[in-house]
């Protein structure tokens, strides 16, 4: 497996810069033990409670383009503190990364309580998709009785992509937008699932269109 080595301090102090290449060589040595490649030694000096860190969107970055299959730590504590540890173990859940730590010399076992609180986030998560489907579904109703024709689409099925705009309801789209606080990566991913093929990029673009008309 191509493996992520990730080291943290909390301070910059120079004293701390051995515990960073302390951390480095014992990861190695794990990666070496499991035959792992490794892709990538992320080493960064910040506080274990703070999100907005690069080393930590770097390493995302790694596993949701595909470069790297396991992440490498000393301990749970290196990856985050409190909420922030939380949801980054959440986020490697979500995209089925293992992660292996020095301490245990082998794969990660959280504890009970760190369990259960990923279990209950994720419940919380899927009824938020529920929830946001459900708008959707409603919306497309209330736009179908209003006139739209959804088999507009059924019309580019045999051509080449680009040549017609897919239809979709804009004002549905702009209503979820601005009155529900939904992203555009929910209103894509929703509209996909309802059989509307289109991008994030795409329902983005024509909402600025028809803020501009």
């Amino acid at each position: 497996m191509k493996a992520i080595v990730y080291c943290r301090v909390s301070t910059d102090k120079k004293t701390q810069e051995t515990s960073l290449e302390r951390q480095k060589e014992e990861l190695l040595t794990l990666a070496r033990k499991y035959s792992f490649t490794v892709v990538d030694c992320i080493k960064e000096q910040a506080s274990g409670y703070e999100i907005d860190r690069d080393g930590v969107f770097q390493m995302l970055d790694y596993f949701s383009e595909n470069k790297a299959d396991c992440l490498l730590i000393q301990d749970e504590t290196r990856l985050g503190r409190g909420n922030t540890k939380i949801a980054l173990f959440h986020q490697l859940k979500k995209l089925t990364i293992p992660v292996y730590t020095a301490v245990y010399e082998g794969e990660l076992e959280l504890s009970e309580s760190d369990s259960m609180v990923l279990q209950i986030v994720g419940i919380v998560e899927e009824y938020q998709r529920r929830i946001h489907n459900t708008k959707i579904k409603r919306g497309m109703h209330k736009a179908i009785d209003n006139g739209f024709d959804p088999s507009d689409n059924l019309k580019n099925r045999n051509k080449a992509p680009g040549k017609e705009r897919i239809s979709f309801p804009i004002e549905e789209v702009v209503r979820l937008r601005e009155q529900h606080n939904m992203t555009f990566r929910e209103i894509a991913s929703t509209l996909n699932g309802l059989g509307f093929a289109v991008s994030k990029a795409t329902v983005h673009r024509r909402y600025l269109e028809h803020h501009k008309t």
